[in-house]
């Protein structure tokens, strides 16, 4: 079937001679199969895939067919949505703003208002702006965190939130009842270029005001902003012109590394722009050493991610962790909010149930409400329409163990943005109580104990990645475990079945959305959960390990980690 594809490719009048030409280079037999041996999944999260020609490929014809998809799902729900229409945004990766355009122009030939941002902007920034438009739909094409080989197109719902289950599933029946790629039922005429409308500069004014009214430590802002040196990376990202511009409404003035402000498409100064890495921040930690500056702060190139680094007690610079960072800044929330009277019975946060198992704690002590949920940041997005847009409850903050973090409801994904902002006024704040950030994060340590977070991925390929993912974690499924490192496992939840199996055998059901995950309870508080991930072709093992210390809990990891491998 491939094959017949392949030649379907070659000779579509449809592609460029550019294209064919690209096409007919390949020799590699293999190559080929991957391309043309199945289609790009079009997941929960949208789709994401290595840029080139081909059905399993991220090219300008699989974005027409997913554009296409959604215009019908659109047109379905009358005029009324067609003319509310879809906000779409794009970041510095290959070929992003040339898939934006396509969507555009699908949308605007079947009669559905398109608003494009005329530049670069971040994640958060375009689920703002489906809130302010009103728009039924958001369209966001970036990869993420991914390699530079790679592009994706995201969805968004009308409340700024990824799109969620049931409306995709339904966009996907009509997805795939289009076909292949190149076929004639896809609407694309250039002409109705004129008819894209360009999101305009108030919109930007209007995110930045509201999430400036976010801000919980005014004095300590006015009094350290000037003192405090923050170095920015947008390591070649959307980040650069939001991030600074909010630490500057705030009274602070970052360092820029002026080598990864170029929007690079081949991120050329950093292996991945992934600021989970440490790796990815060292351009900015050496500047920062230079200038003698207090934090370190890197985005990703859609900027719905932050990385930091810290200096530790003997002034060396040391990478947070996503987890690390999110109790950092869910304590620093909860803390502000106690001291000003500010924190209510009704107010919850968030965490995806593979975030650090230390966020429990923390809530608890304050008296709030810790919810859990997948991972993906749409689930967020979803308890904060059920419980906070619904007057119930109030969303406090969420977070998840990749760097990303949410305070506020402007927007319902990541927002590294609002992420920067919090954790530069919460250094001043500390400073302002003569303490440094590190020294919280100590406190914190000493209070309740040290976690040690971490995952481990392994790496698939081929056609059949997915298929061969899906099969260990369904083989862990019938596996049964007691003890994982001679720790003794409470209970098995099964989230592709919502059950949870303790270890008398007793069996709960469990709420939520259905999703292909294993993860143990240990009797100490922590816990490992193995899921394939739904981004990128890898297995991946989380890991929360509490222990009296850090020595104790690497070593208690270390034995989990070598005990549950032999699972896998």
């Amino acid at each position: 079937m491939y094959k017949y594809l392949y030649k379907e490719w070659t000779e579509s009048l449809k592609l460029t001679e550019e294209e064919r030409k690209e096409l007919l280079q390949i020799t590699d037999e293999k190559e080929i199969e991957n391309r043309f041996g199945k289609d790009l999944e079009f997941g929960t999260a949208g789709m994401r895939g290595f840029i080139g020609l081909g059905t399993n490929m991220m090219n300008v014809y699989t974005v027409r067919k997913a554009t296409q998809g959604l215009s019908e799902y659109i047109k379905g729900l009358g005029e009324q949505a067609k003319e509310r229409g879809v906000v779409i945004s794009y970041d510095t990766r290959r070929k992003s703003y040339e898939f934006a355009y396509n969507a555009a122009i699908v949308l605007a030939t079947n009669g559905i208002k398109a608003h494009l941002f005329s530049d670069v902007h971040p994640v958060p920034m375009l689920s703002y702006a489906v809130r302010e438009l009103k728009t039924v739909a958001g369209i966001m094409i970036t990869a993420s965190h991914n390699p530079k080989e790679y592009n994706g197109y995201k969805l968004y719902g009308e409340d700024g939130a990824q799109m969620s289950i049931s409306a995709t599933n339904e966009i996907v029946k009509y997805i795939d009842a289009i076909g292949s790629p190149l076929s004639d039922k896809i609407l694309f005429d250039e002409k109705f270029e004129k008819k894209i409308k360009k999101v305009k500069k108030s919109v930007d004014r209007k995110y930045y005001k509201t999430i400036k009214k976010l801000c919980l430590s005014q004095k300590e802002l006015r009094k350290y902003g000037k003192q405090l040196k923050i170095v920015y990376t947008p390591v070649h990202g959307s980040g650069y012109v939001p991030v600074t511009t909010i630490l500057k409404k705030i009274g602070i003035k970052p360092i820029v590394v002026e080598e990864q402000i170029r929007k690079d498409t081949e991120f050329s100064t950093v292996e991945i722009p992934n600021p989970e890495h440490k790796e990815t921040l060292t351009l900015g930690i050496k500047l920062a050493d230079f200038r003698n500056a207090d934090v370190v702060f890197g985005t990703d190139p859609d900027c719905d991610r932050l990385g930091v680094a810290i200096r530790d007690d003997g002034g060396d610079f040391v990478a947070l962790t996503g987890n690390q960072t999110g109790v950092l800044l869910l304590d620093y929330v909860l803390l502000r909010l106690k001291e000003s009277g500010k924190l209510n019975k009704k107010g919850f946060a968030v965490k995806s149930f593979v975030t650090t198992s230390l966020a429990k704690l923390i809530a608890k002590t304050y008296g709030v409400e810790l919810m859990e949920v997948p991972v993906g940041f749409k689930f967020i997005g979803e308890k904060i329409k059920q419980l906070d847009d619904t007057g119930m409850r109030n969303f406090i903050f969420g977070f998840e163990e990749s760097c990303g973090y949410l305070r506020g409801t402007h927007c319902r994904d990541k927002d590294a943005v609002v992420a920067s902002m919090l954790f530069a006024e919460m250094c001043c704040y500390y400073a302002y109580n003569q303490m440094s950030v590190y020294d919280r994060l100590k406190d914190i340590y000493a209070r309740y104990g040290y976690v040690y977070d971490t995952n481990v991925s392994t790496a698939y390929s081929g056609i059949n990645a997915m298929r061969d993912m899906i099969a260990v974690v369904d083989k862990i499924k019938q596996t049964q475990i007691q003890n994982i490192g001679e720790v003794t496992v409470e209970a098995v939840r099964d989230y592709s079945v919502l059950k949870r199996t303790l270890k008398d055998g007793t069996v709960e059901d469990m709420e939520g959305d259905s999703v292909n995950a294993v993860y143990y309870e240990l009797c100490n508080g922590g816990f490992v959960c193995v899921r394939p991930s739904g981004t990128e072709p890898k297995l991946k093992v989380y890991y929360s390990v509490p222990a009296k210390d850090r020595h104790t809990a690497t070593e208690l990891f270390s034995k989990i980690k070598q005990d549950f491998e032999r699972y896998l």
